[in-house]
């Protein structure tokens, strides 16, 4: 059947370089039935609601700040390793349109555990509305996009297996979710030590919550019980930011 040859575009480009990159990652998957109730009721008194994306991501950073093993990555040079970082940096996925398609892109956020709700929010705002070529890291992604393959493939695994550089690159851990549009992500993949995803939210406020992580890094123990605190932030430290309204303020 004649059909017609499209050209890889930028984005396409990139994705198909984190896939390789990731495939060779040992990746598990533990995930928690959960129960957010107090959250959602914190949320729900709230005139200006933030949205469960920041609320997560606010969360996981918190349960990083006391979990180091989340801030861990296996890095290859100078030798096979763990590397552990002071802070944590969010790698947020994002579907952004640009030269006519919808592309996924990456932005990070470093430190978002220093960061308040409102102030994660406004970052969120800015990498979804602002035009892609003025967000630092899309620009510098679809720049990396455009170098001859081995070259590109060669500068992303120096990234990753740097263990100083590869946060500041790449980041520590991946914040992607389609929960928004009612669906859920069972098997997604990451060159990063840890990603986050969750699916819908009931009005009980039950809630599937996953961690996918590189074995290599932790044990699913480590996770599970990773898991289990998790869900204690976010009825407690973030229920109570949210209460607070504190939108202007950064948390400690």
């Amino acid at each position: 059947m004649r059909g017609r040859a499209i050209k890889l575009s930028a984005p396409r480009r990139l994705v198909g370089d984190l896939m390789r990159f990731s495939i060779g990652v040992p990746r598990i998957t533990v995930q928690r039935q959960m129960n957010i109730r107090p959250l959602v009721q914190a949320r729900a008194g709230q005139e200006a609601r933030p949205s469960w994306s920041v609320l997560f991501l606010k969360g996981y950073a918190l349960l990083a700040r006391s979990t180091p093993e989340l801030r861990q990555a296996y890095v290859k040079l100078p030798w096979p390793q763990l590397y552990q970082y002071p802070t944590s940096v969010a790698s947020v996925a994002y579907e952004r349109e640009h030269d006519g398609e919808r592309a996924v892109l990456l932005s990070r956020i470093k430190g978002p555990e220093h960061h308040s709700i409102g102030e994660l929010e406004a970052l969120l705002k800015e990498a979804r509305t602002l035009p892609v070529m003025e967000v630092r890291d899309f620009r510098r992604a679809l720049k990396l996009a455009r170098m001859p393959t081995p070259l590109r493939r060669f500068v992303m695994w120096l990234g990753l297996n740097f263990g100083r550089q590869r946060a500041n690159y790449f980041g520590t851990f991946q914040f992607s979710v389609y929960s928004g549009l009612g669906a859920e992500s069972l098997n997604p993949l990451t060159p990063l030590t840890t990603l986050l995803n969750y699916g819908t939210i009931g009005k009980d406020g039950s809630v599937t919550v996953r961690i996918h992580y590189d074995h290599r890094v932790m044990d699913g123990a480590v996770v599970a019980r990773a898991l289990e605190k998790f869900e204690e932030i976010l009825n407690g430290a973030v229920a109570d930011e949210v209460r607070r309204g504190h939108a202007g303020e950064t948390a400690g």
